[in-house]
């Protein structure tokens, strides 16, 4: 027996709740994917460019944005050279550092941010209409543990020197539904407690 037949036998629950989520986690990943490219007139990683200019990277360099997007150096000037012909990012030097550039969102570009934020939160409510209030009261719970855990792993991946793949976990996120002003965000709580370890 391989070891992957023996660990899925060993314990059939967990190994059908993780082919469930993975599915689930991957229809809902496509939706996404699909929505935002429609919402932001370009596919790729140009919707989640927008959306962290918007809510936490304005003013960011191009190496910053390619941190957040896990994308080459090269491959982030192309985006934002894209996105400079859309009309929706500016660069500007940045005050103090005549070889900086900053990033800035024009007002189309935080139109299309915006209509970023909806499309995705529509994808995924879509997906979500089947469950009644309860079931939603308690899958946000678990949601919220899980996010907790997930930043807590890739905070350890760090820490051993293996980056987490795909940028940051919040570069589509929509501030305000998650709460974050509010201080209720479970990835900034999480990633705030391992910075006061």
């Amino acid at each position: 027996m391989s070891s992957s037949s023996s660990s899925r036998t060993a314990k059939p629950e967990l190994a059908r709740l993780a082919n469930l989520l993975g599915a689930w986690s991957l229809a809902v990943s496509d939706r996404v994917t699909a929505a935002a490219a429609v919402a932001a007139g370009r596919g790729g990683q140009a919707p989640a460019a927008l959306v962290a200019l918007e809510q936490f990277a304005e003013g960011s360099t191009i190496e910053q944005l390619s941190g957040v997007l896990d994308l080459t150096h090269s491959a982030t000037v192309r985006l934002v050279d894209r996105l400079v012909a859309d009309g929706h990012v500016a660069r500007r030097r940045r005050p103090g550092d005549g070889r900086a550039v900053a990033l800035r969102l024009t007002a189309s570009g935080r139109a299309a941010a915006r209509r970023v934020t909806d499309a995705r939160a529509e994808a995924v409510r879509a997906s979500l209409r089947g469950l009644s209030d309860s079931q939603r009261r308690t899958l946000t719970a678990m949601a919220e543990r899980l996010t907790t855990d997930l930043v807590g792993l890739r905070l350890e991946e760090r820490a051993a020197g293996t980056a987490p793949a795909g940028g940051w976990m919040c570069r589509l996120c929509d501030f305000e539904a998650c709460g974050r002003p509010a201080d209720r965000c479970p990835a900034a709580a999480r990633a705030r407690s391992a910075v006061g370890a």
